[in-house]
């Protein structure tokens, strides 16, 4: 791991979606832009947890002209899977008052992955932490609906 700026890249590269029915958490789910404005990710209920993919790239092609692929992952049997569809977030578990905590963000940019957890404002954005060992060694992100709708890829 990379410390704390590789957490800062690895937010910005997944920069790069109410309630759930019976049982199913309810929060942050729906398509949710990162700070960069390079990706969507679609955050849903998995069982009793959230999970997230990508579900929107802006650029989803590399300088060949075919769908970007995990390229970065230290499991080279894995760098062959799309980019989009890829699974970013998992494992969150409800916290009270909009606090979604114990979950992973993956890096596509750099192949690693990081605890996290999340918050959903009042104003609708939704906070995105990754760290290290302890939340306070981390960097945080704000995500926001996208303004339009996005042609899922």
């Amino acid at each position: 791991m990379r410390g704390i700026a590789a957490i800062g890249l690895a937010l910005a590269a997944t920069g790069l979606v109410g309630t759930g029915a019976s049982g199913a958490p309810a929060g942050p789910t729906g398509l949710w832009m990162t700070a960069s404005g390079r990706a969507a990710v679609d955050i849903e209920p998995c069982g009793d947890k959230l999970c997230g993919a990508i579900a929107w790239l802006k650029a989803p092609l590399n300088e060949q002209g075919k769908p970007k692929t995990d390229i970065h992952n230290s499991d080279q049997s894995l760098q062959a899977r799309p980019l989009c569809g890829l699974k970013l977030l998992w494992d969150f578990v409800p916290d009270g008052d909009g606090a979604w905590t114990d979950g992973h963000i993956y890096d596509p940019e750099h192949g690693d992955t990081y605890s996290s957890n999340m918050h959903l404002l009042a104003d609708g954005t939704l906070q995105v932490r990754g760290y290290i060992g302890f939340s306070l060694l981390g960097k945080t992100q704000v995500w926001t609906r996208p303004s339009g709708q996005l042609a899922h890829c």
